[in-house]
């Protein structure tokens, strides 16, 4: 899949502003950003790029923010250089080592998560990813069922897996994430990870424990119904992909619609990962 990657200039804006233009890209369908130290970057599947469509979105902060952006095809092709150069190991609270494929392996961590990235979203870099793995390891998930949405590079599956989950499904409605997370799941010997390709439609009718959702806020609030149907009395389901002002609380205000009862949340320049309980 090709990707349309907008990139932001912003001069002298807060991050409040930022955050603005955030929102709006994630409204068009973005799935994915990168900060810049001259602004950011916004990651739109080429299928769903409308360049009419961001100019009227964008044109409501005109004199008001002072910015400027240029929109360039990002070919499938180019992407695995593109990790390769840019991808480096990290280490989330000397418990979790992330490597790459290309990378030596180091010594002293209870988990080690190796990821091919390819053209999957998803290595732990981004905020939102690495917060997702710190609140799992704060959750029990031994023999448990677990759903991730929007499983990009099927980090978090495989996080679940070595964490001892029964069985692990993964979905994701890019079939480029859904190789990699087969490809992923094989190189780590995730053998209880079963990958599906697509959208809510594609959540088997099954209860689980926990469900793993980073994605973004407004497809979360399209998919939150789903998710309580399918998730056990007392399940846990983790949310992240959104800021907190005001994501959270609209994240919040729509889970206790469906008896989501928000219990805690990790929080990283303005991102958040969020833990609810069902009641």
């Amino acid at each position: 899949m090709d990707y349309y990657e907008i990139d932001f200039t912003l001069a002298g804006a807060e991050d409040y502003q930022r955050d603005l233009l955030i929102d709006a890209m994630a409204g068009l369908g973005s799935d994915t950003f990168e900060e810049t130290e001259a602004g950011f970057k916004a990651y739109i599947p080429s299928a769903d790029f409308d360049e009419e469509a961001l100019k009227e979105q964008l044109a409501a902060y005109e004199g008001m923010l002072d910015y400027t952006y240029q929109v360039n095809l990002i070919p499938q092709k180019n992407w695995n250089e593109a990790w390769e150069s840019n991808f480096e190991p990290i280490e989330i609270q000397e418990k979790i080592f992330v490597r790459a494929t290309f990378h030596t392996p180091r010594e002293g961590f209870p988990y080690e998560i190796v990821i091919d990235p390819k053209m999957a979203f998803g290595t732990g870099h981004h905020q939102t990813t690495s917060m997702m793995l710190e609140l799992m390891l704060d959750e029990d998930f031994a023999g448990k069922q677990v759903l991730d949405m929007g499983c990009g590079t099927g980090i978090l599956a495989i996080m679940a897996s070595k964490l001892g989950a029964g069985n692990v499904t993964a979905i994701d409605y890019d079939p480029v994430c859904y190789d990699s997370t087969l490809e992923n799941a094989t190189l780590n010997k995730a053998n209880n990870i079963t990958a599906l390709c697509g959208s809510k439609e594609a959540i088997p009718d099954a209860l689980y424990d926990v469900i793993l959702a980073n994605i973004n806020r407004n497809i979360l609030l399209d998919q939150m119904a789903r998710y309580a149907e399918i998730l056990m009395p007392n399940g846990v389901i983790f949310f992240s992909g959104f800021y907190e002002t005001p994501d959270l609380d609209i994240i919040k205000e729509a889970a206790a619609t469906y008896n989501l009862v928000y219990d805690r949340h990790l929080e990283r320049k303005d991102w958040v990962a969020a833990r609810f309980v069902k009641r």
